[in-house]
């Protein structure tokens, strides 16, 4: 007896099947690229794991009740760098706006550049500790031997006392660690030599 052949609809469904297998892979394997750049973003935005908000404007009431934001601060591996608070901790009204300072050392022998990287804990404080500005915005780049001051300006956000969780909290820690980046790009390395000629632009760059 002859075996039935296979209808040829079955084999066309197998194979969009299998594309559509491979399209979807390759899709989740892009997202998961994506969900780190866009996992920051999140928790920059809501505060999530500690992560501290940036804010624009200070807020516009100051509550009476205080809390303590103490400071914490350390240097990475391979740094060579002296870094710690001026201040161990401070008491704050919630809405006050702070202002405190770091002080931070280069103890090698030729200049370096670094860039901190911050959290608060408990995590439920980074939703309502927000930065008005912070030297952990940009890169730092310190000659050898030379001391700097680096002041950071922050508030509690009065909307704290509705969150049942911070209702027994009445301590956060800022921490900061710094890292070594790569140094930036030397501004004259793209600007024209210094007799003032100005390149030709008839010749293919």
């Amino acid at each position: 007896m002859t075996e039935p052949v296979r209808p040829p609809q079955r084999r066309i469904n197998f194979g969009v099947t299998a594309a559509v297998c491979v399209v979807f892979a390759a899709g989740m394997v892009g997202a998961s690229f994506a969900a780190v750049p866009l996992y920051r973003i999140f928790c920059s935005v809501t505060g999530y794991n500690g992560t501290v908000r940036r804010a624009e404007a200070a807020p516009t009431r100051i509550l009476d009740k205080t809390m303590t934001v103490r400071f914490d601060a350390n240097v990475s591996g391979g740094l060579g760098w002296d870094f710690a608070p001026d201040v161990r901790e401070v008491k704050v009204k919630i809405g006050e706006v702070k202002t405190v300072s770091f002080h931070a050392e280069n103890l090698m022998s030729t200049t370096s550049t670094a860039s901190a990287a911050f959290n608060v804990s408990p995590d439920t404080a980074g939703g309502y500790f927000n930065k008005l500005a912070c030297f952990c915005f940009t890169q730092q780049t310190l000659p050898p031997h030379t001391p700097t001051e680096l002041p950071v300006t922050f508030f509690i956000d009065p909307s704290v006392v509705n969150d049942v969780d911070m209702s027994n909290i009445d301590t956060v820690t800022l921490s900061y660690t710094f890292y070594p980046a790569a140094p930036p790009a030397q501004a004259n390395a793209a600007a024209p030599a210094a007799t003032g000629a100005v390149p030709d632009k008839t010749k293919p760059l």
